[in-house]
């Protein structure tokens, strides 16, 4: 009944600092971090211990799901090779300058040490979501950040695994065996991910029931995740390409009205589990720092070092990447802003966390890895320093280097491609109009309509729908059909512009939310 209690007590916590957090306009995750660790030196505060399982069969699996079905397939093929080199590249070369300065600075042997290289080797695709959510970043750099911290988890896992093995065995490093390894997590991963998708898409293509539509996109990550690991794959792998497959075709799969309901119970379910997360990391470190053994009292130097060393690593592999991928776009003088806001916001955050606690009690002789409690510490304190330092300065580095998109730039946007999404409803209507099948008053209404959504993008204000509520009902019908059929014509068009790189990723859902709201106003009448 304690811990039930204790589950209540940090939803209800979490909840309002995530509230507070988005009220001030400041990342709700970092703030989570100071507000867990505050309440956990609070006298009479229980000791909160993370659950491996818990974190990451419960957790991890619908909030990567959820970064993934974000991530927008046009800007994902254009960054897939600095991507692909970063996932691979950039995680070894951290785990390794990790793994030699806790060697040198730090009383970890150096198989743990590796371990906690490969453990903190990899950006957090949670924390990299949640902090991104509130920059606007252009399209192609919020995708390159998120798209890494999202493929990079299965390198970090087969390292993590590796380096487990060889500190739980004593034994040397199969350097062979880990490629495989490596191949088998990822490969497997993906084709199981792919699957679950494929199958999940042909169900969802024929159900139009929103309850179980809702059922089946809240199973669909667990599904992928748990398939994957009973294959002895990766499950974070197998997740990730499920939502990036499925969110690619998201809206081709429902109507309207079922996308408005699995936003808001996404949004709901992201929201919560978010913010219990990230309250735990500051919770559970106390606990940790108290079970230390009293050599390793100088444990905040080891930390505040080791993320230097993840800092300075990241940014002497971005400059030179940034260089050469600038040369090649034609660029002439090389623009250091862009490797600058990519190195501060690799944060670390669930995912090390999830990869230290799953770290053997035990070796293979029967006994205790001592060194554990160091590494889950040293692990933690890394991922609050990153949330916290870099979480509440990623906004003014992001200012500062003047690559954001400002608000006037996504607003004109929005209204050139609603002004646009009108005139070609126009179009339609005066192909009706010629055929003289339709009333002339429906005529009118609609045309009233689009030509004040036309006003409305001038302005650059948000809808308007402009309507006259003086129809008789035969007309009200034929009008709301009408206003459906001109709808699949704004969003063909909306495709249109996306697919001919005239409007964002943002801008498209922005508006397609618009009228997915439309839609189901008129089948509610």
């Amino acid at each position: 009944m304690r811990s039930v209690g204790t589950v209540l007590a940090l939803v209800v916590l979490a909840t309002v600092v995530a509230t507070f957090a988005r009220r001030w306009r400041i990342p709700a995750p970092s703030l989570l971090v100071v507000a867990g660790l505050a309440v956990a030196l609070l006298p009479g505060t229980p000791e909160i211990q993370i659950s491996p399982d818990v974190i990451g069969l419960v957790v991890l699996p619908p909030l990567l799901y959820a970064s993934a079905e974000d991530m927008p397939w046009r800007e994902l093929r254009a960054v897939w090779k600095p991507v692909g080199i970063l996932a691979i590249g950039l995680v070894l070369a951290s785990a390794a300058a990790v793994g030699m300065v806790a060697a040198l600075v730090t009383p970890l042997s150096w198989q743990m040490a590796f371990v906690l290289g490969a453990v903190l080797a990899s950006t957090d695709p949670v924390a990299v979501t949640a902090l991104g959510r509130r920059l606007a970043l252009p399209p192609r750099v919020q995708v390159l950040v998120q798209a890494e911290s999202l493929f990079n988890d299965a390198t970090s896992l087969v390292l993590v695994r590796v380096a487990a093995g060889i500190a739980v065995a004593s034994a040397a490093a199969n350097w062979g065996a880990a490629g495989g390894q490596f191949l088998l997590l990822a490969g497997g991963g993906t084709v199981i991910g792919a699957a679950v998708a494929g199958v999940i898409a042909l169900i969802r293509r024929r159900t139009e029931d929103p309850v179980l539509e809702t059922v089946i996109a809240l199973v669909t990550p667990y599904a992928a995740y748990l398939l994957a690991e009973a294959a002895h794959t990766s499950g974070v792998t197998s997740c990730v390409v499920a939502g990036v497959v499925l969110g690619g075709r998201g809206d081709r799969l429902t109507n309207a009205r079922i996308r408005l309901q699995l936003h808001a119970v996404y949004g709901t379910v992201v929201f919560l589990l978010e913010s219990v997360v990230f309250s735990l990391i500051g919770l559970a470190l106390p606990g940790e720092v108290r079970a230390l053994a009293d050599g390793d009292r100088a444990w905040p130097l080891y930390a505040l070092a080791v993320a230097v060393t993840l800092v300075a690593v990241r940014l002497l592999w971005l400059a030179p990447l940034s260089a050469v991928v600038q040369r090649k776009g034609g660029i002439g003088r090389v623009n250091w802003r862009v490797p600058m806001v990519l190195t501060w916001a690799g944060t670390r955050g669930v995912m090390p966390l999830a990869a230290a606690l799953s770290i053997p009690e035990v070796a293979r002789n029967g006994t205790t890895l001592a060194d554990r409690p160091l590494v889950l510490v040293l692990t933690t304190s890394v991922v609050v320093v990153t949330l916290v330092g870099q979480g509440f300065t990623l906004a003014p580095v992001v200012r500062a280097s003047g690559i954001a998109l400002e608000p006037a730039h996504t607003a004109r946007e929005e209204a050139q491609a609603r002004s646009r999404l009108a005139h070609a409803g126009l179009a339609r209507l005066e192909e009706l109009a010629e055929l003289e099948v339709v009333p002339d008053v429906v005529l009118d209404r609609l045309r009233r309509g689009l030509n004040a959504r036309l006003d409305d993008a001038r302005d650059r204000l948000s809808e308007s729908d402009g309507t006259d509520s003086a129809a008789t009902g035969s007309a009200d019908l034929v009008y709301r059909q009408l206003r459906r059929d001109l709808i699949a014509v704004e969003t063909a068009e909306l495709q249109r512009l996306y697919d001919a790189h005239a409007i964002s990723d943002t801008t498209r859902r922005r508006v397609q939310r618009s009228l997915d709201l439309e839609e189901a106003r008129l089948a509610d009448v």
